[in-house]
């Protein structure tokens, strides 16, 4: 689900902060990079096939940054309290699951 509310959240700052063209070239370009990168880059024995194997660190340092670019984008959209809703919930995310964010810092 918080990966759907960032690309969501993406899509809703290129509509938002462009106009003309540029609008519906970052509005549909930027979540769909961000979801085929996130698609084709992933670390061995992650679920689904590895289509370019990276290792977790780096694995983890994309999803990290994308998290907080959407948070960002929401700051920038001055939708603060949406914002620290995004961080927080993302941070519990990964706190959650920190069994993963150990076994990405170890592939």
């Amino acid at each position: 689900m918080l990966e759907i509310a960032l690309l969501v959240i993406f899509s809703c700052w290129g509509f938002t902060r462009f106009q003309g063209f540029f609008k519906y070239l970052i509005g549909i370009g930027a979540p769909l990079i961000a979801a085929i990168v996130w698609a084709v880059f992933k670390v061995d024995g992650d679920p689904g096939k590895a289509i370019v194997s990276i290792p977790g660190w780096l694995r983890l340092l994309y999803e990290l940054t994308l998290f907080v670019t959407a948070a960002y984008f929401l700051f920038s959209l001055n939708m603060n309290r949406t914002g620290y809703i995004f961080i927080t919930i993302s941070s519990l995310h990964y706190l959650a699951s920190y069994d993963r964010v150990l076994w990405l810092l170890k592939n």
